[in-house]
């Protein structure tokens, strides 16, 4: 039996997370296997907020939110999964996370993020944020679900 590849644009994420903007940090999850993997993206441009103050002259996307757009893409991971289906997900910590480039308007921030283990309703996830094919970000996520 194959696994079943989904994908889900911004109308489906929204439907899955709470978050609205400025702070819906995924613009399209392309592949995503329930219970596996999702790798998604966000287009950043020079209207992010967060832009404007980090930092004026040189703008760089706050590492802090590059993680919560890492967690917002792992969400389709877990919501497609019929235990978990209508909870919500909650950051519950963060381990090794390295931030090896920068962030910038006109980027699109790709991620890869894996489901590594499912315990009751804490889980664990790999994920990794890159820009052209460079790593910028890589982290160990931890999830609590309610």
């Amino acid at each position: 039996m194959t696994e079943e590849i989904k994908s889900f644009d911004a109308i489906d994420i929204m439907n899955m997370l709470p978050h609205r903007y400025p702070f819906l940090l995924v613009d399209r999850v392309v592949e995503c296997v329930p219970g596996k993997y999702a790798k998604g993206y966000k287009n950043l441009t020079w209207n992010e907020p967060f832009f404007q103050g980090h930092f004026p002259n040189n703008p760089i996307m706050p590492g802090v939110l590059q993680l919560e757009a890492m967690a917002q893409c792992s969400a389709p991971i877990l919501m497609t999964m019929p235990e978990f289906e209508g909870k919500l997900t909650l950051y519950a910590g963060v381990d090794g996370v390295r931030f090896k480039n920068i962030v910038r308007p006109g980027d699109r921030f790709d991620m890869e993020v894996e489901l590594v283990k499912v315990k009751g309703p804490i889980c664990k996830a790999h994920g990794v944020g890159k820009v052209d094919g460079k790593v910028c970000v890589e982290a160990d996520m931890t999830f609590a679900l309610k």
